[in-house]
């Protein structure tokens, strides 16, 4: 743990990195390359929880538009963090970690309850806590419940690996001009709506002084930089 320079994470996935080629699914291959990240970073020395969404199972946002109840769009976005938890456990087990995941919905045949205390111990016990259901209720994003979790666990850290490479002004996809930031305070990026994370989770990081990097998962080597404290991707702190 000498070269890491934080003792433990909460990593922040989207459910796309689980997602085939099309974006949507569960690639099973996909899966077995996030469980080799998350091993890379473990041989570091560092206790790492999992937050998965599920934009790869369900968009509530397009069943909302067509009229659906939020909380029922909600609820169906919660059982699908689950369906993406057992997969990445299954493929970090194959892997050779210890997994347990923990879900705020209960369902005890497939996951344990979410109770803070026993999810330190797993970490203290070197193994992959993967959370799942959200926050266990409607209206909050899995961006919330990973800063939520984050400040239960007491993490370091909150990492949201995406697939850019940071935080930019406009969309580096459609505008070649587009302006990386290598930091913004918490304020900054609330003012700017630059919708990388959702303002709940935002602010609830800035009341706690809880530090946000956004980075490129699949950049060589990413994780193990952001990890020994060198600048990379975009920082999210006072």
């Amino acid at each position: 743990m000498a070269d890491a320079k934080y003792r433990r994470i909460l990593l922040k996935l989207g459910g796309e990195a689980l997602a085939g080629p099309n974006g949507f699914g569960i690639d099973p291959n996909r899966a077995e390359e996030v469980a080799a990240l998350v091993q890379r970073v473990r041989q570091m020395g560092v206790e790492v929880a999992i937050v998965i969404g599920a934009g790869n199972l369900w968009r509530g946002r397009e069943g909302i538009e067509r009229g659906m109840e939020r909380a029922t769009a909600d609820y169906m976005g919660m059982l699908g963090t689950v369906i993406n938890s057992l997969a990445l456990m299954d493929a970090l087990e194959r892997s050779g970690a210890v997994t347990r995941v923990m879900s705020a919905v209960e369902m005890r045949a497939v996951a344990e309850p979410y109770i803070r205390r026993r999810a330190i111990r797993h970490l203290e016990k070197d193994r992959v806590v993967i959370l799942g259901g959200g926050t266990g209720n409607p209206y909050f994003s899995t961006d919330t419940a990973a800063a939520l979790r984050a400040m239960e666990i007491e993490a370091d850290i909150v990492i949201k690996a995406t697939k850019v490479d940071g935080i930019y002004d406009s969309d580096p996809e459609k505008n070649p001009d587009a302006e990386k930031f290598g930091h913004l305070t918490y304020i900054d990026a609330l003012n700017r709506r630059l919708e990388v994370m959702d303002s709940t989770a935002i602010s609830l990081c800035m009341d706690n002084q809880l530090p946000i990097l956004v980075l490129d998962m699949w950049q060589e080597g990413s994780l193990e930089t952001a990890l020994r404290g060198e600048t990379i991707g975009t920082m999210i702190s006072e």
